[in-house]
């Protein structure tokens, strides 16, 4: 069964807003007003940075959500092979560069302003 359009955009609506609210949890410095969530088909990342939130997260934001990218999670199980290492995935697409990739929470993790 396909998914609808608005489901579809519904869908990556609620990844960006989780990815803001957890930036703003682990920058506690920040505001709402500093990490903003945009509109759907709105150009550029997904998630506006304030000149104070692009000085702490050296990052810009596109959110993805979708099925078709299963395989992206495969790599990264096969690479969790020990509890003392973080696991990274490595995709390359043909005629593309190739992308790191690990799970979410460690990648905030290793960005937080929390101690």
């Amino acid at each position: 069964m396909a998914i609808t359009t608005a489901s579809a955009k519904a869908k990556g609506r609620n990844l960006q807003k989780s990815v803001v609210s957890s930036l703003l949890e682990r920058h506690p410095t920040l505001t709402a007003d500093d990490v903003v969530s945009c509109p759907m088909g709105s150009n550029g990342a997904d998630i506006k940075l304030s000149q104070a939130a692009k000085a702490a997260i050296p990052f810009d934001f596109e959110c993805k959500a979708r099925a078709k990218i299963a395989m992206v999670y495969e790599a990264l199980d096969q690479a969790r092979r020990s509890p003392d290492r973080i696991p990274l995935a490595v995709i390359k697409a043909d005629r593309k560069r190739p992308l790191a990739v690990i799970d979410l929470e460690t990648f905030l993790s290793l960005i937080s302003d929390r101690a």
